[in-house]
């Protein structure tokens, strides 16, 4: 990752002790970079961030209206969510629409971040489903595509015409041709692109009219914050201290996106030691910055100009945007 730009810094006392460096990219709805930090033409694998151009093909299909699906199941499809109750409830709902049960995911079990549906899990001596899994909502929405188009079960494989249908998207809405792709923590293909090509699908996202598939999905992700991640998270934390202006999606390694319908632009970045921590202080300068996000807001202060602390609860030193983010 050459010439990254500082994200931010870590001060104990008075001193500098560490500081995290990535790369970044505003962008504008005719495709055209406003602002940009570190490598622009960086190619990465855009991880999580990606899930709502992973969704397009589920609407534009027409799937996504004949399975009756509303906000909320859009928002899951969107979402790396906490494996609580309010998500795997309405994952397992979707699938029984579909006539399908856990077995037919692809994402694999996963323990839930939830404090409390993984303590259920361990009070009755019972193991973690795929619906626990972060991205179960997506692979629903896989699922609902495949069977839409009378497709077989097996649509993490990369030929799959689900997985043909999402490049398609992809390449559409970043307007580049992807070099390649890597297998994401769920086993689906997450396809690469520059991280200016991540921001200008953003910003098409951004611009898109009220009622197309983009809109539907950023809307949805803006409405149902909860779903989108959970309590805690990031991104539900931050999409309701916009008061929904902002549709925000992290994704793993470092990266995050944005994007921003009212000024019609799309963010993207990527922290290049992939530390959440890094990522997080960064969309929140921007955010700032950009004048979406109240720089006095209890979800900016807990990742920017944030405090650390040790173990007996002192305050040690504190976690700051770099200057040139702010």
């Amino acid at each position: 990752m050459s010439n990254p730009a500082p994200f931010a810094e870590i001060w104990r006392g008075d001193f500098l002790e560490s500081v995290h460096s990535g790369h970044a990219v505003i962008c504008a709805g005719n495709g055209q970079v406003v602002e940009s930090w570190g490598d622009a033409d960086l190619v990465m694998l855009p991880r999580s961030s990606s899930k709502m151009i992973q969704a397009l093909p589920l609407i534009q299909s027409g799937a996504a209206e004949a399975a009756g699906l509303v906000a909320e199941h859009l928002a899951l499809a969107c979402a790396s969510h906490e494996g609580a109750a309010i998500h795997t409830e309405r994952v397992n709902a979707w699938l029984a629409t579909l006539g399908l049960t856990d077995d037919a995911l692809r994402c694999g079990p996963q323990t839930p971040a939830d404090k409390d549906a993984r303590y259920a899990l361990i009070r009755d001596y019972e193991e973690p489903c795929q619906c626990h899994n972060n991205c179960s909502g997506k692979h629903a929405g896989f699922l609902t595509l495949a069977q839409h188009l009378g497709a077989g079960p097996e649509y993490v494989e990369i030929d799959h015409p689900v997985q043909r249908a999402c490049l398609e998207a992809f390449e559409r809405v970043t307007g580049e041709t992807s070099p390649g792709y890597g297998i994401d923590g769920c086993s689906a293909p997450n396809f690469a692109c520059t991280l200016t090509g991540m921001a200008r699908a953003m910003a098409h996202f951004a611009c898109a009219p009220a009622g197309s598939p983009e809109a539907q999905l950023h809307e949805a992700m803006r409405l149902h914050p909860e779903l989108v991640a959970g309590e805690g998270r990031a991104c539900t934390e931050l999409m309701r201290a916009t008061d929904g202006k902002v549709a925000l999606k992290t994704g793993a390694e470092g990266y995050f996106i944005a994007i921003i319908p009212e000024q019609k632009i799309g963010i993207a970045l990527k922290a290049a030691c992939g530390t959440t921590r890094a990522a997080e202080c960064a969309i929140v300068a921007l955010l700032v910055r950009l004048g979406v996000l109240d720089a006095e807001h209890p979800a900016t202060l807990k990742r920017m100009n944030a405090p650390i602390k040790n173990r007996r609860g002192l305050r040690t030193g504190t976690l700051k945007p770099a200057a040139g983010l702010i």
